[in-house]
């Protein structure tokens, strides 16, 4: 299978299937004439990293991961191990993102939205604050 098929079939860009390639995630045969050929099991893994990236893991636990999917003698607590890092990675990204949420609802309250210039977002975003 060539790249338009893998990339049509997996819903990768082919930009992306070729990073993979790149950083060693994948490693496609190559015919003659120099094309990339994707066997079922390169669609497996390329799928695999798809998930595993729309779930958020980083291209290093997707590494590990694919490094457990290929090893039959693999224990699930390794894998296990892997995605309770990633929970708490995630509720810390939680945790930044409503605080986040809270310093914008703040500051979008003390603007009154008029036609005057006068903005406490942007003295905020610029390091500018007024003293209330």
């Amino acid at each position: 299978m060539n790249m338009k098929q893998a990339s049509g079939r997996t819903g990768l860009p082919a930009k992306t299937i070729r990073y993979y390639e790149d950083i060693g995630l994948l490693s496609p045969a190559r015919g003659e004439n120099g094309y990339r050929s994707f066997s079922d099991s390169d669609l497996h893994k390329l799928t695999f990293l798809a998930r595993s990236r729309s779930l958020g893991f980083s291209l290093d636990d997707c590494r590990q991961l694919l490094s457990l999917y290929d090893d039959d003698e693999r224990s699930s607590a390794d894998v296990r191990e892997l995605a309770v890092r990633h929970i708490a990675d995630v509720d810390r990204k939680l945790g930044e993102l409503k605080d986040i949420r809270r310093v914008l609802s703040k500051l979008v309250s003390a603007c009154d939205g008029d036609h005057r210039p006068d903005c406490p977002i942007m003295d905020s975003l610029s390091g500018h604050e007024k003293a209330t």
